[in-house]
């Protein structure tokens, strides 16, 4: 992929403009016929998981050492954003791939990596993440799932809970306390978790009011009983491997946020063209234009931090935690804006399901919540200003 001097211009090289040009080809096909239905039913984007795997494009991320396609941040990004364009539900199959595994690839020993990123990488398996809690969602030292040393084993109890394509993932990195007297300060411990593991079950699928296609879900953890080597990382050091995984996946949810804002962009942009009231397109009104113009606006501002922030990414630069939270709190604020807006330029048709933009407004919403709300975004980036 582009050397540093590409990402320092905030600007896809060639190879990365090409990637677009293939996933757009390929969500148009095989993935946007299905959305309208894989949210009206609220079923799991089969279609897309398999267009995905078949193209090697579900977790582009991981190296090629373990059989990946090696992407950098930013290949990532493009992945996730133009997938998002046609369905979100869809493209929170590569960005949750990630956000599963990355705490293996920055934190685990070679023989984990190996272990849990080859059969990723083959489309075998999907990762999910396992951190918040009905108590403890930002304040992650609210935890209760605990995990006990028993000789060559720990074993794990608690609930998980807002787990992303749970029953569905295969694998889960799971956050629990290993030391309840130093919590977020060396008492929380990274885990994989095995779909299979005896004691594993799910919850019932959330009643959501977007992503319908991706189920949530709570992840219980009942004497679940798994051998220590697959801890990630020493003990003691799973709420920085925690941090840390955020700091690149808020990216991810920032390119999400791009993906939707595009989606009704281009939809409200032919709508306008076509409908005509007065006697002329409604886009030749100077008001549409001006709406057009604003949401083109905040879209292009929303991808150069984004862009931006994958540079940083792919980097590891100081001032990463604060891009990345920057790129996901104005990405998710700009998309809820501009598909609201899509909405409106559609009139009464927009706030119908017979349009894909109502379902793109949606879905928009839950970019501002998850990997941390935008409120919680702007405390980070207050207390890491570069």
């Amino acid at each position: 992929m582009a050397g540093d001097a590409d990402f320092d211009l905030y600007r896809p090289a060639e190879e990365h403009e090409m990637l677009r040009e293939s996933v757009r080809a390929l969500a148009e096909a095989k993935i946007a016929p299905f959305a309208a239905d894989v949210d009206e039913q609220g079923r799991f984007p089969q279609e897309a998981l398999d267009a995905l795997v078949a193209n090697d494009l579900h977790a582009v991320h991981v190296p090629e050492e373990f059989g990946g396609a090696g992407a950098d941040a930013l290949a990532t990004v493009i992945v996730i954003e133009e997938v998002a364009r046609v369905c979100a539900s869809s493209s929170l199959i590569p960005a949750v791939n990630k956000l599963g595994s990355l705490p293996v690839m920055l934190s685990g020993s070679k023989e984990l990596k190996a272990h849990y990123l080859t059969p990723l990488a083959k489309g075998d398996a999907m990762f999910s993440y396992c951190l918040s809690e009905p108590d403890a969602g930002s304040d992650a030292g609210g935890m209760k799932t605990r995990a006990v040393r028993d000789g060559d084993h720990y074993v794990l109890n608690g609930v998980k809970r807002w787990i992303t394509n749970a029953g569905v993932s295969e694998y889960y990195t799971v956050m629990a306390v290993t030391d309840p007297e130093k919590r977020t300060r060396g008492g929380i411990s990274a885990f994989v978790v095995e779909k299979a593991d005896e004691g594993v079950s799910f919850g019932a699928p959330e009643k959501k009011l977007g992503i319908k296609g991706s189920p949530t879900r709570e992840v219980y953890l009942d004497n679940v009983r798994i051998p220590a080597d697959r801890m990630i990382g020493a003990e003691g050091t799973g709420f920085a491997t925690a941090m840390r995984t955020l700091d690149h996946t808020r990216i991810t949810i920032a390119a999400q946020a791009l993906g939707i804002a595009q989606g009704a962009l281009d939809y409200a942009k032919g709508y306008v063209r076509e409908r005509k009231q007065f006697g002329k397109p409604v886009g030749d009104f100077q008001g549409v234009q001006f709406m057009l113009a604003d949401m083109a606006m905040k879209l292009e501002a929303a991808r150069q931090l984004t862009y931006a922030a994958a540079a940083r990414s792919q980097r590891e630069d100081t001032d990463l935690t604060f891009f990345g939270a920057a790129a996901k709190c104005y990405a998710s604020d700009a998309a809820m804006e501009i598909t609201t807006d899509a909405v409106q330029l559609l009139g009464g048709y927009g706030y119908t399901r017979d349009y894909p933009v109502e379902r793109m407004m949606r879905d928009a919403k839950i970019t501002q919540i998850y990997e941390g709300t935008n409120q919680v975004q702007r405390v980070v980036m207050a207390r890491n200003l570069p």
